[in-house]
This record gives C-alpha cells, sequence and structure tokens, in this order.
C-alpha cells in the first residue's frame, strides 16, 4: 500500500522505522511513472542532485529534524540553488547560487527539495495554462485547468508526488489552485515569510503560499516557514494577536445578490449547502457588504499595479518582447505607458478601501468566500483568456491589496466529481486563527459510506440507535438479489441472519443507511459474532457493505426466507 504523504503518517513511519527517506523516494519515483504528466515540473531533480540531501539525511534521525525527509516542490519562480530558475521563461533562466530565505529554511529543518513546479508564466495568471513547459493535468479532471499561477506546486501535492509544496501568490495564485486540485492553500499575511530569492511579480505585494494535503500540516509548515528576514525590505514580524479559546467566531458571508458563479449551478449549490451546515451547527454568521473588497480587486489589473509588474521584467520585455507567452505579454506591457497620478490617485482611493474594510473586521473575526466561482475547461479558456482570468480573481484579487491573509479549503465536489473550495479570510496576522477555525467549521461535507441492514438495525428497530447515534441516514428501502436464504437467530434481541446460497434463494427487504465513514469502525466493534459485515448484492446488481451471516450459525435457527424480510417475519409473529 502507498505510503500517506501527510506529515503525520510520514513521521511516524521514519519514527518506528518502516521507512527511510531513500525507500521513499524510490516510491516516489514509480508515483512519477504512473502519474505521467511531464508538465508538472520545470525541472526533477535527479538522483544525482538529489544525493547531497539524502546524505544528509543518512547522518540524522526523526528527532534532529522537524521535517525529516518530507518531500516538496518548489515553484519555479522560487530559487533552489544549483537549479535553474526560469519563471516559465526560457529567456529569463538563471542558476542561482543560494536558495531563497524559505527554501533555505524547509532544508534546513530536513525537508527534500524533489523539483522546480510549473507555473503561469512570471505567476501572471490564475488559469495554469500560460506557461511554454505545458499544462499540468488538473488532478481531478485533466480536461479542466488545473488553476494557476502555482499550478505545477498544487498538481505535484495533489497527485501524491510531495508532502506539500511552495507557491506564491500576489492575485489569488496559491489559493484557486489548492480549490481545484482538492488541497489547502495558505496565503500568509504579508512579509511573515520571507520573499528573498523570490522573482517579483508586484514586489510590494508578493507573498510565498503553501500547498498541503490538510489543515494540520499547513499550520505547521505555516510555522516552519515563517521567519523575520531583515534581508527582506518587505518583510515584518509575525504580530499574530491573542485570540480567547473556544471564542466563537462570527463568519461574515457575501450578500447573496453579490455572490458571482458565472453559470456555474454546482458551485453555487456547493457554496449555499456549506452556508446551511454552518446554520445548522450554530455557527453565527452575518451578511457583508462585498463592495470594497471587489472594488480594491479591480485595482489590481485595471489599476498602476500592473506596472509592478513591467517593473520586476522591464529589461527582459524590452530586449525581447517576443519571448512572452502572448497573453501574459499582453497583460504586462500594458504598465508599461502608467503615469505616477495614476499611481497616486489609486493609492488614495486604496487607503480608503482599507479604512472601509476596518469596519468589516470589526463587525465580523472572518470572512468565508467561495475561492473561485467556477472552475473552466481548457478550451473555455483558450477561447477567451482574459475574462475567464478575471473571473477566478472576483474572490481572490483583493486579498493583499487590504492586507488580508486566507486559507483556501476543501468544501466538497461537484455531481461531476470537480473539487469546490471555499476560503477563510481574515485581516493581517490573523493567520493561525483561520488554521485553527478550519478544524472548527463544517467546511467539506462529511463523507459516508452505505451499509446494508436486515434486523434490528432497520429504522423503529430496536438496534437502530446504533445507527443514529453515530448520525447516520436512511437512504433507501430496498431488495437483496434473489440468492440469499433468512434465518431468525435466537438471542436477548431477536435478529436475522442473512446467508448467501448458490440455489434456492430468495430477494429480501432491507434498508441501507449512509453512515459517516470515520464512525465505521466505532459501528463494526458493536457487532456480535455469528453476524458481521461483508459484500451484499441487491436487487439492481450493486454490491454494498452489509450484514450478513455465518452459515454454521443457522443449523438450528429458524428458516424466515419465506416471509421476504425481517419486518414482514415480525408482523407474522403478531
Amino acid at each position: 500500500m502507498p505510503q500517506s504523504l501527510d506529515l503525520t503518517s510520514l513521521r511516524a513511519a521514519y519514527c518506528q522505522g518502516r521507512l527511510t527517506p531513500r525507500q521513499l523516494l524510490a516510491q516516489l519515483d514509480a508515483r512519477w511513472a504512473e502519474v505521467d504528466d511531464p508538465a508538472i515540473y520545470i525541472h526533477r531533480l535527479t538522483q544525482e542532485e538529489l544525493e547531497p540531501y539524502l546524505q544528509r539525511l543518512d547522518q540524522s534521525t526523526p528527532a534532529d529534524l522537524p521535517l525529516y525527509g518530507i518531500p516538496f516542490v518548489i515553484k519555479d519562480n522560487i530559487d533552489l540553488a544549483g537549479v535553474p530558475t526560469t519563471a516559465a521563461c526560457e529567456a529569463y533562466r538563471y542558476v542561482p547560487e543560494e536558495s531563497a530565505h524559505v527554501v533555505q529554511r524547509l532544508i534546513a529543518l530536513g525537508a527534500i527539495p524533489m523539483g522546480k513546479g510549473n507555473l503561469d508564466q512570471f505567476a501572471t495568471g490564475l488559469v495554469g495554462v500560460r506557461s511554454p513547459y505545458g499544462v499540468p493535468r488538473n488532478a481531478l479532471s485533466p480536461e479542466h485547468i488545473p488553476g494557476g499561477s502555482s499550478s505545477g506546486s498544487a498538481v505535484a501535492v495533489a497527485q501524491g508526488l510531495a508532502s506539500f509544496s511552495l507557491g506564491t501568490d500576489t492575485a489569488g495564485s496559491g489559493r484557486v489552485p489548492a480549490a481545484f486540485n482538492h488541497l489547502f492553500g495558505v496565503k500568509p499575511t504579508r512579509g511573515i515569510v520571507s520573499a528573498r530569492g523570490v522573482v517579483p511579480a508586484c514586489r510590494s505585494l508578493d507573498c510565498v503560499s503553501i500547498f498541503a494535503l490538510n489543515a494540520t500540516d499547513a499550520q505547521t509548515l505555516l510555522q516552519a516557514c515563517t521567519d523575520y528576514d531583515p534581508a527582506d525590505a518587505y518583510a515584518r514580524p509575525d504580530a499574530t494577536p491573542a485570540y480567547p479559546e473556544h471564542a466563537t467566531p462570527v463568519v461574515g458571508v457575501v450578500a447573496p445578490e453579490q455572490c458571482a458563479f458565472f453559470g456555474n449551478a454546482e458551485y453555487e449549490r456547493l457554496y449555499r449547502e456549506l452556508l446551511a451546515r454552518l446554520e445548522a451547527q450554530g455557527v453565527r454568521t452575518q451578511v457583508v457588504d462585498f463592495t470594497v473588497f471587489t472594488e480594491a480587486a479591480r485595482l489590481l489589473y485595471e489599476g498602476p499595479w500592473v506596472s509592478e509588474r513591467y517593473c520586476a521584467i522591464e529589461e527582459l520585455i524590452e530586449r525581447d518582447p517576443e519571448a512572452l507567452h502572448p497573453v501574459t505579454r499582453r497583460i504586462i506591457a500594458g504598465g508599461k505607458d502608467l503615469k505616477a497620478p495614476d499611481l497616486f490617485k489609486a493609492m488614495y482611493r486604496l487607503e480608503e478601501l482599507k479604512r472601509a474594510a476596518e469596519a468589516v473586521w470589526r463587525s465580523v473575526d472572518v470572512l468565508l468566500t467561495p475561492t473561485a466561482g467556477t472552475i473552466y475547461t481548457q478550451a473555455e479558456v483558450e477561447a477567451d483568456p482574459v475574462q475567464t482570468n478575471r473571473n477566478l480573481g472576483y474572490y481572490t484579487n483583493f486579498m493583499n491589496l487590504l492586507d488580508c491573509c486566507a486559507l483556501a479549503a476543501p468544501a466538497g465536489f461537484t455531481a461531476q466529481g470537480l473539487a469546490f473550495g471555499v476560503t477563510l479570510v481574515g485581516p493581517a496576522f490573523s493567520d493561525r486563527r483561520l488554521l485553527d477555525l478550519a478544524g472548527q467549521l463544517p467546511l467539506e461535507p462529511e463523507s459516508t459510506q452505505p451499509i446494508v441492514v436486515c434486523g434490528a438495525h432497520l429504522q423503529g428497530l430496536p438496534l437502530n440507535h446504533q445507527l443514529t447515534d453515530l448520525g447516520a441516514t436512511r437512504r433507501e428501502t430496498t431488495y437483496t438479489a434473489p440468492v440469499y436464504r433468512a434465518y431468525a437467530l435466537p438471542g436477548a434481541v431477536p435478529k436475522p441472519g442473512l446467508v448467501r446460497v448458490s440455489a434456492g434463494g430468495a430477494a429480501q427487504q432491507v434498508e441501507v443507511w449512509d453512515l459517516p465513514t470515520r464512525h465505521w469502525g466505532t459501528f463494526a466493534a458493536q457487532i456480535a459474532s455469528p453476524l458481521g459485515l461483508g459484500w451484499v448484492e441487491l436487487a439492481d446488481g450493486r454490491r454494498v457493505l452489509g450484514f450478513l451471516c455465518e452459515a454454521v450459525a443457522t443449523a438450528d435457527a429458524e428458516d424466515i426466507t419465506v416471509h421476504g424480510g425481517w419486518r414482514n417475519y415480525l408482523q407474522s409473529k403478531g
């Protein structure tokens, strides 16, 4: 069975001697061959390049290093010493002598860099398709976009090639790919994670982001990455305030008329269902006027901050404009001719919007929005690359301009199996509060597993409470295939035994219940011999786990097959 890559499972495997970093990398090589998606990486480290990291771990133990042997991927606009940085532009390629500050920290803690992830060129885009190195396949639906700009970083984690990855997030690049690939995406408060060694997009706004498998890992990794770096001119010390323990949060939600789903009825349904879950669990919500956020969002690409992107690559775009992806060039070139008055007017308006946002944070603890209002196919983005990208930024583009932090989290799947995500948003330095809330709020529908019951667990009968106490709900009443015989087993609580036979069977009425997956162990522990769980064939051909009986226990039991079900048998007894 493949090794789970979450931090807790990997650390346990290392500490118990069941796994070594070298063995893990061999497993990841095999997984890489299975995934067969060369566009995930711009540069995947060779065995020779990995060897120095492995040799260090050979001389260490999990007790020495908190991230011992944890594999991670680095977006290819973040430096790794001795490995090319391209920002998805071959003409921009250089080989850094030292790693970015955050990469140095992670390696020092024992993490293993696996490679440089693909991205929308110069981190300009939320779609993940603007790269000359190909398009990483969405982990759930290859025809849909992976999200950008940190496409390779997100897909690598979602495909089981790494435990976590680094992205960057200026407009939503660390959140949109998380949503589309069913991951957690941390966009920290600007400056608490050093951006030294990162190719700038908008230097005054850029953040290094984290993709993780769960909220616990995200919290651990944010702590590992957070470090005041005085050599980064935009760094600032972490100033996380103290929050009262078990304080009940007030959750801000977007006014219904301001929600935008761009025709995606499934995403709208999932968001509405989430709000209903919050209400059902007594979470206090408050409708928020989203205007201040949408107006700030428009400033990012419709205002002078596009000029920052131009500044970042001015020499290249002036010397060799054809080196850029056509859409990237079109967007960034628009920043060349903006004037200083444009900047100051936008700065004045932004300060007014920040003041208005302060009023929102006085009324709510956290804002909960969809991460993206829809997801597009690659063909849809190709047909209209700018508008589709703009739509994806509706809930994300304001974040760094208004000095917010955010956590993107999974929130379910559409009927077509596409991932849907939401984002928890807070003011600067509320990062850890958001991570705590992610574990408290019912963001994702609880997963369930169907179970077939045929006797005392039927609705209204003596043992039904064992299901309802664990949150199970009845899905349907149906019949088995005509391949079973039923017996009344003796005991304090009357119950039937269902036995599959090769001949002489009959259909038996049963119920199918949906039992929360996390409670299956608890429920199974209550099942006493001679009953057990096995695959039950239903009349429509489905095979569902359910109650079966050991044939040996029916030798002296009453055969009740003729009644066609336990309820009918009980009624016949009066």
